[in-house]
């Protein structure tokens, strides 16, 4: 974790101040099943506005699913021929797609709010049917965990640290 911006322009025009918090955390990761993890967030890569993009890297494949495009998600098949490897574009907007009668019709676009809104609506039908939405607080607990053993980590110069998020006495 690092701050690349150190002196920025105050609120109301009040000049610039001295900052120290993190503009960029890099994590890497081992998992319990072996699988290397690897994540980078930072605010002030050079680029687009909003380029959230995730991807999971696997040995057979890769989705992506990037925020300036939320109409569809790429999927890379690596068991494809080799003529036809690469990414596919996949649209979540056309029928058949589970959430698509809670969205436009088909072939209008996805905007940032309506996967809040989508959040929402699985929330609010969990409730009604009594079904757990599988997340609590010990969910929550687990990624501060991780969370923490990073910024230690980082305190001491990228040293490996051991985290059990579900087990508070490792």
């Amino acid at each position: 974790m690092d701050t690349i911006v150190k002196r920025r322009l105050l609120p109301h025009g009040a000049g610039f101040g001295d900052f120290t918090v993190d503009d960029i955390a890099l994590l890497t990761g081992r998992l319990t099943n072996g699988a290397l993890a690897s994540f980078k967030a930072t605010r002030f890569a050079t680029r687009s506005q909003e380029r959230s993009d995730h991807r999971g890297l696997g040995r057979r494949g890769c989705p992506r699913i990037d925020l300036e495009d939320l109409n569809s998600l790429q999927f890379y098949d690596r068991t494809a021929p080799p003529d036809r490897q690469g990414y596919t574009r996949v649209l979540v907007t056309e029928t058949g797609h589970p959430y698509v009668a809670g969205w436009w019709p088909a072939g209008h676009v996805l905007g940032y709010e309506h996967g809040f809104s989508r959040q929402a609506v699985d929330f609010i039908v969990a409730i009604a049917n009594v079904v757990d939405p599988h997340l609590g607080f010990d969910d929550g607990l687990a990624v501060q965990r991780v969370l923490e053993a990073v910024e230690r980590s980082s305190v001491a110069n990228a040293a490996w640290t051991t985290v059990h998020p579900f087990n508070a006495d490792a």
